[in-house]
């Protein structure tokens, strides 16, 4: 009997969680299609919280200085 209340009790933490991840789906899912269509990654960090990032961000370079300000 013991184990059969632990089974229960896992189903139920289960269905619990997937019914959690639904709602945080459901709660992005606009924000995310709009990154997603626009190439840029997401991070899920929370319930209901994303970090947006777009990769060209990586590809900038700070600009050299121009030749000693141009003597």
């Amino acid at each position: 009997m013991y184990s059969q209340g632990t089974k229960g009790l896992s189903r139920i933490k289960t269905r619990i969680q997937e019914l959690i991840a639904l709602a945080d789906r459901e709660i992005c899912m606009e924000p995310d299609e709009f990154a997603f269509r626009r190439g840029w990654t997401v991070a899920r960090i929370g319930f209901g919280a994303r970090r947006y990032r777009d990769p060209r961000f990586d590809q900038l370079k700070v600009p050299s200085r121009i030749a000693e300000e141009v003597s």
